[in-house]
């Protein structure tokens, strides 16, 4: 059973606490490696895909990245940090979810035409009324603002983890802005 010092480690920690001995281990099926990495990172993975695919779909999400994590261990190559690599790994899983999980919805409205929108919960703290604005973030501006409000990314990482360039970083994080504005105040948010 791994410790509480092993669980908490920080994001910014992670590419020293996983090192190439510990990947090693992993590539080579060793289980307790991947008890200790899978430890290391669950936090990071479940963080990320709870922003990006929304609270119910996290679970799902992170248990399909640790799928992908081990399977292509392999492709791991050490020319980014593994921190970078993960990152990339848990967004494009939470975007294909979201994208899949899009596609499903339309298919039951069309099918299916709804009888009435749900009300907003008036009594729904801030936190989840930024949830609920962040989850109607297109994905691909959804990644961005997570990554830089919520993880701290810089523009360079960014750029990195979404395979864009950097330059996209800045006027897709301010579009997600604005955007993410004008979603609260829909929500009844008052500036």
């Amino acid at each position: 059973m791994a410790s509480n010092s092993v669980s908490t480690v920080k994001a910014s920690e992670l590419s020293e606490s996983v090192d190439e001995r510990l990947i090693a281990l992993c590539r080579v099926g060793d289980r307790s490696a991947q008890q200790t990495l899978y430890t290391l990172c669950q936090p990071l993975v479940a963080r990320v895909a709870t922003k990006i695919a929304g609270i119910q779909d996290a679970a799902d999400v992170t248990q399909n990245v640790f799928i992908q994590v081990f399977e292509k261990l392999d492709t791991f190559e050490g020319k980014s940090r593994f921190e970078t690599w993960l990152y990339r790994l848990t967004v494009n899983a939470a975007l294909q979810h979201v994208r899949k999980a899009s596609r499903r919805k339309l298919q039951s409205l069309v099918e299916e035409p709804m009888s009435r929108i749900p009300a907003d919960d008036e009594s729904q703290s801030h936190r989840e009324l930024l949830d609920c604005a962040l989850q109607r973030l297109s994905p691909d501006l959804r990644v961005i603002f997570v990554l830089k409000e919520v993880e701290s990314k810089s523009y360079d990482e960014i750029a990195s983890i979404a395979n864009i360039p950097s330059g996209t970083v800045g006027s897709r994080l301010t579009r997600a802005r604005q955007e993410l504005r004008r979603h609260l105040i829909d929500l009844g948010w008052e500036p």
